[in-house]
């Protein structure tokens, strides 16, 4: 596998099939019984991933949690994705992991992981009922916001790297995405 693809292996899988692979160092995530196994980052993305945690962190009410990847999200059985960025309500996580659906789930593209972030992903979030989920392009630092309404994705703003969005939800925070940069 080079640096620039996710490898793609059918299955199918299941969360239990998962985590019984070795820790080698890889992002293993399965969708729909599909294991996806992915490439490092590179520091670019990162960077930003660090940076928009950093303003939701401060941003965030304290029942409201804040996490980084690697950390599982469980969607199903036959689905665990690692957002990016989540945020979710500081009850709702498990000693191991996320057992539901997060209110954030964001997602940083990089040239390995683009495809699966616009397409697979955004539907797999979408059918699980995640309210927002955001993709910052790591290298134009262009930010989508996309809201559920009536259980389908609408982008409700589209963030150039110099201007600046407020968010409503999860909680109210000011995004300016040229600040992401690390």
């Amino acid at each position: 596998m080079s640096l620039m693809e996710t490898l793609q292996v059918p299955g199918p899988w299941t969360v239990a099939d998962r985590n019984a692979l070795p820790d080698d160092g890889k992002r293993y995530e399965v969708i729909d019984g599909v294991l996806f196994v992915n490439a490092a980052p590179r520091p670019a993305h990162q960077g930003v991933l660090v940076s928009l945690a950093m303003v939701l962190r401060d941003a965030a009410p304290e029942h409201l949690k804040v996490h980084v990847a690697p950390l599982d999200v469980v969607l199903a059985d036959d689905t665990v994705v690692e957002p990016d960025v989540l945020v979710a309500p500081a009850s709702a996580f498990s000693e191991l992991n996320l057992p539901a659906p997060p209110l954030l789930a964001v997602e940083v593209l990089s040239p390995s992981t683009r495809r699966v972030d616009l397409q697979v992903k955004k539907e797999r979030y979408e059918r699980a009922g995640v309210p927002s989920y955001w993709i910052v392009d790591a290298d134009t630092l262009e930010l989508a916001v996309h809201e559920l309404e009536a259980s389908r994705y609408v982008e409700v703003a589209r963030v150039a790297a110099d201007e600046t969005w407020t968010a409503a939800l999860p909680f109210p925070v000011t995004i300016t995405p040229r600040d992401l940069r690390y």
